[in-house]
């Protein structure tokens, strides 16, 4: 549970994460286990399909909640359930106390549930005086160690076995193994007693029927089942947004739940309960069953049309699973009480922005979340929506703010930029690096050494290069962005080289600016709004074939934020649609709508490695053009373990979080130096900044360059 009450402390929190070796090497080892299993599970599935028929079954079960509710509690009465209705977390608390005191309930085992996580169930009953015994194990180590969940579907995954052997020395008196067999042992010996003492019986519930008034249970212990049968009272804790019309949507969610939380098929245990079944511990033989929805704020979110899709959830924890942050700091730095994506989502709604404000802050904005989540939530831009909304609420840090007003007047930006190249000929060396930081952010900052502004911007060199094309196959406007405008204009140069021998002629609109995403990850939503329209009015007046841009970040935004920013104009998001339609990125311009070809290259045979942008595998879905134009361009291609995770900048990420961002560099040139390529290529302009810094950091001789740089140089004459 996140305790800082300023991103100072948080970090704080953040380092302690990092010095934890064992968390490191465990959340690595999973990560890696994880996709391999994933893709295993999923293989010959239409996923996406699964996916998109999943997100439209719980949408449809979001925008009627009120009449699945009734329909679900007059068939579990009608069945012999009890069913009530809790407005927030504490009515929710109150009437399972009630219940329990109504019972005359003692004693009290719990299988696993978030719902109850949510509430603080446990710390509810206790106060009222009951015994509450976990009895999942993960759950029952962390009760033990007085915890909460670090994932929701492995809450114990951040202790080594040697841990939970003296916890359990300590729990049993009697000096434990640390061995797993002998430590589930242990657990079942000390449990077992609990399932026989218990008067109540407490579960969470993955799917609540309407059709029938059923609850499913997925499970791979069998305590679910023994909690839900052996007690003569049973109680099922669950959110509305667990309401499904019929037993088919259930089986639906199904089918990806367990695959993709754990790579699994299907779990051990699926359990179904209709109805109040024998109870042979019950004085009237029946046992007595009560199914409590909470609401919590569910019945709200299910009106807001941006965030109505956080009820599409299916608890399936995937989003910690690969995000690259997570994997670092684990779910108790990443997270309240719900973790990873969408617990940073949930915080805010369930536990208030004062427990969000640092986490929304933590999304480094790769998309991996979004790119595996089972309900197609996307979930990096509802994080940003509530970073802004936290801010307008609280006001606005001073840094974003300024980088907003700049980014706002491009002449100004701009102007600015031009003066940083006088300002940095001091600590400027030949070699296109910064010498060395000012000392107020070297210490943090270290870990890469950082680009010189160009001597003359892209905008400049352009009506002096800008070719002429007789008989153009395509008519494209260039969108550099502010880094290859000013940074890496050499990388802008070379696909001009390119496009000029395939007979495309160019445009590059002199009234664009910065794309905006480096604003809109701050939480400056007005900034980057007017940064869109801006880029929007310089492009409006060419009749384009295409919009191309060497860096995927400003691909991926363009092409999936800018409407997304201007869609309550109707005017204005017309423009954005069209211009949306005409981005592309670099790569798939030459591979897909140029085809070229071997033969027009010069095959030198070097090694090259590739790492692929967030953006451009995630944000574009594109994976195979970059890694076959390699060969194309001459160059043999080697492939890089884990090509496709993070690289740690993020663009604002890496100077708000350098600590986390230095790690995930660490990992990637540690990868990359495995292959024995000696050039690493990449398409994006940020990600050549992180690369490269690090490299030249660390004394490599591998050298980073943009996919376009390779292409021009080894195209024949």
């Amino acid at each position: 549970m996140q305790k800082a009450n300023n991103l100072k402390e948080y970090r704080s929190e953040l380092r302690e994460s990092l010095d934890n070796d064992f968390l490191r090497t465990t959340l690595d080892n999973f990560a890696v286990a994880y996709r391999a299993g994933r893709a295993n599970a999923f293989k010959d599935m239409d996923v996406h399909g699964l996916i998109d028929e999943i997100a439209c079954s719980k949408d449809e079960a979001a925008a009627s909640l009120d009449a699945l509710y009734k329909q679900f509690k007059e068939k579990a009465e009608a069945a012999g359930v009890h069913v009530h209705l809790a407005k927030d977390a504490k009515e929710a608390n109150d009437i399972i106390a009630s219940i329990a005191k109504n019972a005359n309930c003692k004693k009290i085992v719990k299988s696993k549930s978030m719902t109850a996580e949510e509430t603080l169930l446990n710390h509810a009953l206790e106060d009222e005086g009951l015994e509450v015994t976990e009895t999942d194990l993960g759950e029952w180590i962390i009760q033990l160690r007085h915890e909460g969940p670090s994932h929701m579907v492995m809450p114990a995954i951040h202790l080594s076995r040697y841990q939970v052997g003296d916890l359990f020395t300590e729990v049993t008196g009697k000096k434990q193994d640390s061995e797993i067999e002998k430590l589930v042992k242990v657990a079942r010996r000390e449990l077992r007693q609990k399932y026989v003492e218990a008067d109540m019986g407490i579960s969470g519930a993955n799917f609540a029927v309407a059709e029938t008034g059923s609850i499913g249970l997925v499970t791979n212990e069998g305590n679910a089942r023994l909690v839900t049968t052996l007690p003569r009272v049973h109680v099922a804790l669950m959110g509305l947004d667990k309401l499904l019309p019929t037993l088919h949507d259930a089986l639906r969610i199904l089918k990806a739940l367990p695959r993709n939380a754990t790579g699994q098929a299907i779990t051990s245990y699926v359990t179904w309960i209709t109805g109040a079944n024998e109870c042979a511990s019950a004085a009237d033989g029946k046992k007595e069953i009560h199914f409590v929805l909470l609401d919590n704020g569910r019945s709200e979110l299910a009106k807001d049309p941006l965030f109505s899709q956080v009820l599409r959830c299916v608890r399936c924890g995937a989003c910690a699973n690969v995000c690259p942050v997570y994997r670092l700091v684990g779910g108790h730095k990443m997270g309240h009480i719900y973790i990873g994506a969408i617990g940073l989502i949930l915080t805010y709604f369930f536990h208030g922005k004062d427990a969000a404000k640092n986490l929304v802050q933590n999304c480094i904005n790769c998309e991996a979340c979004k790119d595996i989540c089972a309900g197609g939530i996307d979930l990096p831009r509802l994080i940003k929506e509530i970073h802004a909304r936290i801010q307008d609420e609280d006001g606005h840090p001073l840094p974003s703010l300024l980088l907003g007003k700049v980014l706002k007047n491009r002449k100004l930006f701009h102007t600015l930029l031009r003066t940083a190249k006088w300002a940095q000929k001091p600590v400027a060396e030949k070699d296109g690096f910064i010498r060395h930081l000012p000392m107020v952010f070297a210490k943090e900052h270290g870990f890469r050494a950082l680009p010189t502004i160009a001597e003359t911007p892209f905008r400049d060199r352009w009506e002096e290069i800008r070719p002429v094309v007789q008989n153009p196959r395509y008519r494209v406007a260039l969108f550099s962005g502010c880094v290859q405008d000013f940074v890496y204009p050499e990388q802008m140069e070379a696909a001009v080289k390119l496009f000029a021998a395939e007979s495309v002629d160019m445009s590059y609109p002199m009234g664009q600016s910065c794309c905006g995403l480096p604003v809109q990850m701050m939480g400056e939503m007005n900034a980057s709004r007017e940064v869109c329209v801006q880029n929007l009015r310089a492009f409006e007046a060419g009749g384009y074939d295409y919009v191309i841009t060497l860096c995927a970040s400003c691909a991926a935004h363009l092409k999936h934020n800018y409407p997304k920013l201007v869609m309550d104009t109707p005017s204005l998001a017309l423009k954005a649609r069209e211009f949306a339609d005409r981005v592309i990125d670099y790569s798939s311009f030459v591979h897909d709508v140029l085809k070229v070809k071997a033969d027009d290259f010069v095959q030198t045979g070097g090694k090259a490695t590739y790492h692929a942008p967030c953006h451009l595998c995630r944000g574009l879905d594109v994976h195979e053009a970059p890694r076959e134009l390699i060969s194309t361009g001459g160059l043999e291609y080697v492939e890089c373990g884990e090509e496709e995770v993070c690289c740690g900048f993020g663009g604002t990420f890496s100077m708000k979080f350098p600590e986390l961002s230095a790690e995930l560099l660490k990992k990637k040139l540690a990868n990359v130096e495995a292959t024995g390529a000696g050039v690493l290529l990449t398409d994006c302009p940020g990600c050549i900044m992180q690369l490269r810094g690090g490299l030249k950091n660390q004394g490599s001789s591998i050298k980073v360059r943009h996919v376009s740089e390779v292409l021009a140089d080894n195209r024949k004459k």
